[in-house]
């Protein structure tokens, strides 16, 4: 086992010691321990499945500073938790698309292949999801798998009694039918059968029950994985504030201009909230740099559809410069590269897809040496990677960058061509982009296109056309009514929806710069009238908004407020570490619903203060129930 064991070292640490974004291009990797910045690594609970929209989870993760959690240190994943007595051989590691989840994968592995780490183990064995998705038509076994993916195995047995891990990266990019209640059971690691069957018997611990198994995803897929093959639920939190500026100056690497580029972030909440996920410090680190070097823009970015924009200019000037093109000599976009790229976000994301094959470029009208060259100018927008079987896979950085492209795809088409592309019979209502738009977002409780829909709706304020140029047409009808927008807006606000489509609702109305319902609710604040005045819903709809995306929300009041609306109040008291609901006659419905909260793995609080109420003992035993709780994160009550 020990040639084997230093071949695989040898081979880890080629291919993790250097980080990229983009092609393998040797001239632009860094090495990965001079950038890696600590990442917050949490308990996560139950595995629960969060289906919110990843940046609804960020806004909501960053009211509640990561460094208060119990962290976990990347090199313990498989360790038992102070007070378990257990042993670990499943975890899973859940964390929004950009967090940091592939990074901390490879870094663990670079520590294990340098001998810094984790020596015990024998031999650990990176499989991807998107690498295992190539293989989901053949059939092999377990040993076959591994020795067609690592020739470093080729001479190795792979037995009971060896300390293995096994890393599965990216679960959400999985097209494997994991049927864990009816696939076949597989024992035997040289019986050939489907490499779904192999996984699930992995997962399960029937095959190789002695090995260890990490598998990391995003949110929205955990529940992909029986909850009863999990040992431990891990979430990695990404950066908090300190980290997002040591990863600035680390990145940056001039003092001067990462002090700058830091203190600009510190002036949109919206850039900053996003900087709480490491590839978008990344994209912003990389924006920023250029334009106040090259000062060739008079308005720097301040919030994320003007961020994207500048990204995109860069791409496509990138590739103009290095590729000409003959329409594109006196403009900052490839329009040709945009469309292309735009057509493909647009159509995947509508299908649920970030991960992309051959199949699906060709179905877009991508020529596959396309690909490569986008790939490889286009480094921070579009990627293509070989898979263990050299197979070519591709994917956009980051899924907000498919959400802008796909959005401005959408913009250009009923801009310039007249197409709306949102509407549900293409012949009618071309002049309803916007309103079609809404709607579609409604539909999705998970908040699937509300990214699409901030950004669609940026897009159309004129103010930030002047960035397009050339993609418009000189005959495109450019003008948008936005008042009709807002108008529209408004009144599926008060038509009583789910109050997390509401809050995405606010942000769109910001995106058309309109304030009016939230400066509504901060004249009653100020004027001390709140609590005495009957609010509409849409009204409580924007108190909670602004309540929610306030600086901080440490501490949540009810006696602010009106007393017997606590029940509306729900999603901030969720978001508070200290709610102070003293002397508030709380029912016993109040309770019902606190002690629900109480359960959940995404509640905040720590700190209750329910003194000075006459709890029956019915509201009493609802408390105690969510009190008892094993999600239960409270640590005072009064």
């Amino acid at each position: 086992m020990t040639e084997v064991q230093e071949k695989m070292k040898s081979y880890l640490k080629n291919r993790t010691y250097s980080f990229f974004e983009g092609i393998e291009d040797q001239a632009k990797r860094t090495p990965l321990n001079n950038i890696y910045t600590e990442l917050y690594i949490t308990h996560g609970g139950s595995g629960e499945v969060n289906n919110e929209h990843e940046v609804r989870q960020i806004e909501t993760a960053c009211r509640f500073p990561v460094e208060q959690e119990t962290s976990i240190q990347l090199n313990d994943i498989f360790k038992p938790l102070p007070g378990q007595d257990k042993h670990i051989r499943t975890v899973l590691t859940k964390g929004v698309a950009g967090i940091g989840k592939t990074v901390s994968v490879l870094k663990f592995m670079l520590d294990w292949a340098e001998g810094k780490a984790n020596q015990d183990i024998q031999i650990i064995f990176p499989l991807p999801f998107r690498d295992l998705n190539l293989m989901r038509d053949t059939n092999q076994s377990l040993i076959e798998l591994l020795h067609h993916s690592f020739i470093e195995t080729k001479e190795s047995e792979i037995s009971e009694n060896k300390n293995i891990v096994f890393v599965f990266d990216g679960l959400d990019e999985c097209r494997l039918p994991l049927d864990f209640q009816n696939n076949k059971i597989c024992c035997d690691v040289t019986e050939s059968t489907s490499v779904d069957v192999l996984l699930t018997n992995l997962i399960k611990g029937i095959l190789l029950p002695s090995a260890h198994i990490w598998i990391t995803t995003q949110p929205a897929a955990a529940n992909q994985i029986s909850p009863e093959c999990v040992d431990q639920v891990t979430e990695v939190r990404g950066f908090n504030d300190l980290q997002k500026e040591e990863y600035f100056r680390k990145i940056i690497g001039e003092e001067e201009l990462a002090s700058r580029i830091i203190s600009h972030i510190k002036t949109s909440r919206s850039l900053h909230i996003m900087c709480h996920i490491p590839v978008f410090c990344w994209i912003s680190a990389c924006v920023l740099e250029r334009l106040l070097v090259e000062a060739e823009s008079r308005e720097i970015p301040k919030n994320l559809t003007q961020m994207y924009a500048h990204l995109m200019i860069f791409q496509s000037k990138l590739r103009s410069q290095k590729y000409p093109v003959e329409h594109a000599n006196d403009s900052h976009w490839d329009k040709e590269m945009i469309l292309a790229l735009g057509k493909l976000a647009f159509q995947q994301l509508d299908k649920g897809n970030l991960i992309f094959y051959e199949e699906d470029l060709r179905e877009c009208g991508i020529d596959i040496k396309d690909a490569a060259v986008y790939s490889g100018v286009c480094t921070q927008i579009f990627r293509e990677e070989s898979g263990l079987n050299q197979m070519k896979v591709y994917c956009f950085v980051h899924l907000s960058i498919q959400e802008f492209l796909a959005a401005l795809y959408v913009f250009l088409m009923f801009t310039n061509n007249n197409i709306n592309l949102m509407a549900k019979e293409k012949s009618l209502r071309k002049n309803k982009l916007y309103h079609d738009a809404v709607d579609k977002a409604l539909r999705f409780e998970n908040g699937h296109l509300d990214l699409f829909l901030r950004f669609l709706l940026g897009l159309s304020l004129q103010s930030n056309q002047h960035l397009l140029q050339s993609l418009l047409t000189p005959t495109g009808s450019r003008s948008h009514r936005n008042k009709k927008t807002v108008k529209y807006i408004k009144e599926n606000i008060r038509k009583k929806l789910p109050l997390e489509r509401c809050i995405n609702l606010f942000h769109c109305l910001n995106e058309l710069n309109d304030h009016s319902l939230v400066e509504e609710i901060q004249s009653y604040l100020r004027s001390g009238s709140l609590s005495k005045s009957k609010l509409s819903f849409r009204q409580w709809s924007a108190l909670v908004f602004m309540l929610l995306t306030s600086e901080k929300l440490d501490v949540f009041d009810l006696k602010k407020y009106i007393r017997l609306i606590f029940l509306k109040l729900l999603p901030v008291v969720r978001s508070s570490r200290t709610a102070l609901l003293n002397k508030c006659k709380l029912t016993k419905k109040s309770c019902e619903a606190l002690a629900s909260l109480l359960k959940s793995n995404s509640c905040c609080l720590r700190l209750l203060d329910m003194s000075g109420n006459k709890l029956q003992d019915s509201g009493v035993k609802l408390l105690s129930a969510g009190l008892e709780d094993p999600h239960c994160k409270l640590e005072t009550l009064k």
